[in-house]
């Protein structure tokens, strides 16, 4: 990563109350997801009127993989910053490299875990050390985005690292991948970056518009779970969601039956004899 700490240029758009989960008083080590309701495992779906694959070994993809020579990416800087509208300008450097923004959006599925509320009166930043025995959880608005100022030198697992840390999420980030989203003849690609390319290639490379190429935070699906990644006190957090869901549709059903056999009986207390 670049000497510099990525920058930030936008705020979630809306408030952190959709799927947001209180304390309640609860004595346990972690806050537990009261709302989480999707699956552990979710396979790749498609999106709206889109169809979603990986591209196939013979169609164009990793544009991050070129290699450009000094008088290449001179000249692909002033293409790119021709055809952006905006002060999002990418910028040249002495030692060759070259620095510009990226907009990530955040497609996640399950809550993130950040550190409870500050209580009123409690000031002043946590002492250098100690570590958070306390989460609350919450679900991410859906269409949430932020703009990163990097370097051509950021790599993939740098930029997951540097968006979890400005929003003090406390989950690990090999949990989340960065993935490459374009669209092409009415179809929808995604391609998993790998922790070492490079995100302002990938931009420079594809230009602008979003439609060639749009970068995508989401969770690091393998087709399988990797429990070994979650903490003891996450794993038991899945236990209790999973019971906390075994109960509810057990109620659900003894609730079905319940009316089931009322109005069994209602038909045969109203029938006439013979």
């Amino acid at each position: 990563m670049s000497d510099q700490t990525p920058s930030f240029e936008k705020t979630w758009g809306s408030s952190a109350s959709s799927g947001y989960c209180s304390d309640e008083g609860s004595d346990s080590e972690f806050e537990q997801y009261y709302t989480a309701r999707t699956s552990f495992v979710r396979q790749p779906g498609k999106e709206k009127g889109q169809a979603v694959r990986e591209p196939a070994k013979d169609e164009p993809a990793e544009l991050g993989k070129q290699e450009l020579s000094p008088a290449d990416i001179q000249k692909k800087v002033k293409e790119y910053n021709a055809q952006i509208n905006s002060n999002l300008f990418m910028a040249l450097n002495k030692d060759g490299s070259y620095t510009g923004f990226i907009k990530v959006h955040l497609k996640l599925v399950r809550p993130v875990s950040v550190p409870p509320p500050r209580k009123e009166g409690q000031a002043g930043r946590r002492p250098a050390g100690t570590t958070v025995k306390r989460r609350t959880s919450f679900y991410l608005p859906k269409d949430t985005a932020k703009h990163l100022h990097i370097s051509s030198r950021t790599r993939a697992r740098e930029v997951i690292e540097a968006l979890l840390k400005k929003f003090t999420v406390l989950d690990n980030p090999g949990k989340f991948a960065l993935f490459e989203r374009s669209e092409r003849h009415d179809q929808v690609y995604l391609r998993k970056l790998s922790d070492d390319e490079r995100p302002l290639q990938l931009r420079l490379c594809a230009g602008p518009n979003e439609k060639v190429l749009s970068l995508v935070l989401k969770e690091n699906e393998t087709g399988e779970v990797n429990w070994d990644a979650f903490s003891l006190p996450e794993l038991q957090n899945f236990l209790r969601i999973l019971k906390r869901e075994e109960e509810e549709h057990m109620k659900q059903l003894l609730q079905r039956y319940a009316r089931a056999r009322e109005r069994i009986q209602e038909a045969l207390s109203s029938s006439k004899p013979g």
